[in-house]
């Protein structure tokens, strides 16, 4: 019984559960955005629903409203989630400085010592090689 307790009040799986409650709240927003938004465009245009929209007996408009309804899922997506997001994590935690880190640089200064105690002190030290290549 222990075990499942310590399961159960682990903080990965509580983060999880509070983050899959929250993600289906959102999803009702989401999914009823797209709605507001054709009835606008209903305003504008005629109408909101272009599933009955057929030029030449070709159903397009189910395809059309598609695209409209996966164009305003993915904008209120990248404007109320990613957008705040990415700042936040900017803000909270900073990408380090560009340049070589502080670790590399020693253990280069290692290599540099090592190598000029192997070769009596005259040897030339070559460049680091790029970690990324």
């Amino acid at each position: 019984m222990t075990g499942f307790k310590n399961f159960i009040l682990r903080g990965n799986l509580v983060e999880l559960a509070v983050a899959f409650i929250m993600a289906t709240a959102f999803a009702a927003v989401v999914t009823a955005f797209p709605a507001i938004v054709l009835d606008l465009v209903g305003k504008v245009g005629g109408t909101s629903n272009f599933s009955e929209y057929t030029p030449g007996g070709v159903h397009v408009g189910v395809f059309i409203t598609a695209v409209i309804t996966f164009l305003v899922i993915a904008a209120v997506v990248y404007f109320f989630v990613v957008v705040p997001y990415t700042t936040a994590k900017e803000r909270y935690f900073p990408s380090p400085e560009p340049g070589t880190p502080e670790d590399i640089k020693l253990l280069q200064e290692i290599r540099d010592v090592l190598v000029a105690q192997q070769t009596g002190g005259t040897a030339t030290i070559m460049p680091p090689a790029d970690p990324g290549a």
